[in-house]
């Protein structure tokens, strides 16, 4: 007898750390995976390569880049010319909504996944977002990704006559850095394909002191190991 088919997700693959775990959560639970990644106009592009290496080592099904100009409008750290915020504290990182954040990104994304989805007949979107160790960004909460679902369901041919019912995955939502990582290596994820850096060098070293940086480092250090990728020196 043959085996069921998978069953079929889209994961949004940025590159960093937090959609690579969530991707091998994905895997390992038993989806096909259909990668989708983000050329949005973003300043840190190194982390679209860093996304195809990590799809090709989770030997996803298919990997699309797709094409958003949201620098374009700008308004972001990432997207404008915006000074990247450099060496802030704990409280800093953790007080209000930051600069790098991307106005509509998360919203954006999912549309997109949402579209992919119905193409490729995948009632399962899977993201990267973390409400606990992260820089206040509105696009990250449960409320959003639940009212995100809702909308799924009703803006879709395939929510109104039944064929799907679209679910959105954020198994990271709950976890600190360092819970992700330990996560992660427990499912074998290959740190040292990820780039998390949002000002990284014109070699795409990691600076090590934007917030990206710096609660990725925390997040090593608490799980007790060591970040596999390179880091500007001082």
């Amino acid at each position: 007898m043959s085996s069921a088919p998978k069953r079929k997700a889209v994961v949004l693959l940025s590159g960093g750390l937090d959609s690579a775990t969530t991707a091998a959560i994905a895997r390992h639970d038993g989806y096909e995976l259909y990668a989708l990644s983000i050329d949005y106009g973003q300043r840190h592009r190194f982390e679209l390569q860093a996304a195809k290496r990590v799809g090709e080592s989770l030997d996803v099904a298919r990997h699309v880049v797709a094409q958003v100009g949201l620098d374009q409008f700008g308004g972001s750290a990432l997207t404008d010319e915006i000074d990247v915020p450099l060496d802030r504290d704990e409280a800093a990182i953790g007080y209000g909504i930051a600069i790098t954040y991307v106005p509509a990104r998360n919203t954006v994304f999912l549309s997109l996944a949402l579209g992919y989805a119905e193409v490729v007949g995948a009632a399962d979107l899977f993201l990267g977002v973390n409400a606990v160790d992260y820089s206040g960004y509105p696009d990250c909460r449960p409320e959003f990704i639940a009212e995100f679902e809702k909308l799924a369901n009703l803006a879709t041919k395939a929510g109104v006559e039944g064929t799907l019912e679209f679910h959105v995955h954020t198994p990271l939502i709950r976890m600190t850095k360092a819970d992700i990582i330990c996560r992660g290596e427990e499912l074998g994820v290959d740190y040292g394909l990820t780039h998390s850096c949002y000002a990284p060098d014109e070699k795409g070293i990691s600076c090590g002191r934007c917030d990206a940086c710096q609660l990725r480092l925390k997040g090593f250090a608490e799980a007790g190991v060591k970040d596999p990728i390179a880091y500007q020196t001082k």
